[in-house]
């Protein structure tokens, strides 16, 4: 018995590994080649990628100078246009729509969209002109008051002391809307106007003073500055924690809708493998559809919850449209529900089209649609589409961007297009849901062809 194990063991044989041998070895010849071509295919690939995918984002602020009379300004000149002040001659009205024409002669290029409106536009109202700025008709307004001139000439005339220069006129703007064009661009525009006007109007009025021989010893700042420009901001952007919630944090909500897939891929296949009978194909879709959904509606529950937990306001009252006001919630003590609910819906809007796209594509495929996907978002959500090239309308119809303008509305209490911005993201969950089964069925495919 011995013998014949002995005998057997010897007769077994034994698949010794290939010895390595050097990367320019010949027996490596076609392999090396086929390596060669597959690595300079996909690095070229992902190349080309780059270039036209990270276009996208440098090409969204690349016009913006040449647009920036794309941000509208409106000049409202009511000075001496009101009772009781209709029987004095304005001065101070002339010479701030003066100086609006001059520039409005100059180039477009690098200066704001000014524009001088009667004030019978408004039907001689000043509040009018406030709401419009928060109905988004324009970006900004300067209002010269009706009384601009008489509180001046009354101050040069009979000391008033208590004159304030910046009573002649206002900046209304809307800060919450966009906070970085106004930072950038809108408020050091309107600063800049400023200065323009009061350089110009100074030595002139200087001159009228003199030549009406009028005590100016009382009152110097009725002639220095002699006028200014107060600014009214409907409604400011703060506090800064909220700066997450409406810009670099939604990257996020994408990124976790993304990894809803591979983290529950496996969980849900196991219904169609194993020792028990498959579940049915429409079952497995149905059940893969809702429970991603609930699974979204828990991840943006405790998304939402981190704004709530770095004290973002969400139980302020609303606000009239034309007063100032800090941080009113569009919905009172209800605006977290809808704040979650936003972010529930964008959530699903976002991630649908990602899970499609990874069943199609599979890995690592679908992670460069995980780069265009937040590439192209991005892009049109967080930059003012006013000032991006023709080439970006499209992207008010992207999700992000329905989502940013919702929420500025949720926490800021801004002019709301709620209703659109749920009803564009309904589209996009209603168009993943269609294409849904067709996704599912290209991964099967693949799978059983080993692709």
């Amino acid at each position: 018995m011995s013998e014949k194990m002995e005998i057997g063991e010897a007769n077994e044989k034994v698949e010794v590994p290939p010895a390595a041998v050097s990367f320019f070895d010949p027996a490596l010849k076609s392999i090396r080649l086929q390596v060669i071509i597959q690595w300079a295919r996909t690095v070229l690939m992902l190349c080309i990628f780059i270039i036209c995918i990270l276009s996208l984002y440098w090409a969204v602020q690349f016009r913006v100078e040449e647009n920036l009379h794309s941000l509208k300004v409106w000049i409202v000149d009511f000075d001496g246009m009101v009772d009781p002040y209709r029987n004095t001659t304005p001065i101070v009205g002339p010479a701030v729509t003066d100086v609006a024409k001059k520039l409005i002669e100059t180039p477009e290029m690098g200066r704001l969209g000014y524009t001088i409106k009667s004030a019978s536009e408004f039907d001689f109202d000043p509040w009018a002109v406030r709401q419009g700025i928060y109905d988004e008709h324009a970006f900004a307004a300067i209002i010269v008051n009706p009384n601009a001139t008489t509180l001046l000439r009354d101050a040069v005339k009979n000391g008033n002391s208590s004159y304030d220069p910046t009573g002649a006129a206002q900046f209304v703007v809307i800060t919450a809307r966009d906070e970085t064009s106004y930072s950038s661009y809108i408020i050091p525009g309107l600063a800049a106007f400023a200065n323009t006007v009061r350089a110009e109007f100074g030595p002139r009025w200087v001159q009228t003073v003199a030549h009406e021989s009028l005590n100016i010893s009382q009152v110097p700042q009725a002639i220095n500055p002699a006028i200014g420009f107060n600014t009214l901001d409907l409604r400011p952007f703060g506090p800064a924690a909220a700066t997450p919630s409406v810009t670099i944090g939604l990257i996020y909500l994408i990124i976790i809708a993304f990894f809803n897939f591979p983290f529950l891929m496996p969980i849900h296949a196991q219904f169609i493998k194993g020792g028990h009978p498959p579940l049915k194909i429409p079952h497995w879709l149905v059940w893969r559809v809702c429970s991603n959904i609930v699974a979204y509606l828990f991840l943006s529950l405790f998304y939402s919850f981190v704004s709530l937990a770095f004290q973002i306001p969400f139980s302020n009252s609303p606000a009239p449209d034309t007063v100032s006001a800090i941080n009113p919630n569009a919905y009172g003590h209800g605006s977290f529900v809808v704040f979650w609910m936003l972010n529930w819906v964008g959530m699903t809007a976002l991630g649908l089209p990602l899970e499609n796209m990874a069943m199609i594509l599979g890995f690592p495929w679908s992670s460069l649609f995980l780069i265009f996907w937040v590439i192209s978002n991005v892009a049109t959500g967080f930059y003012a589409l006013d000032l991006a090239p023709g080439f970006f309308r499209w992207g008010y119809a992207w999700p992000l961007h329905r989502i940013v303008e919702a929420l500025r509305t949720i926490l800021f209490g801004i002019h709301s297009r709620i209703g659109l911005d749920f009803g564009i993201l309904f589209a996009w969950i209603g168009a993943s849901l269609i294409f849904f089964p067709f996704a599912t069925f290209i991964m099967q495919w693949k799978m059983k062809r080993g692709l």
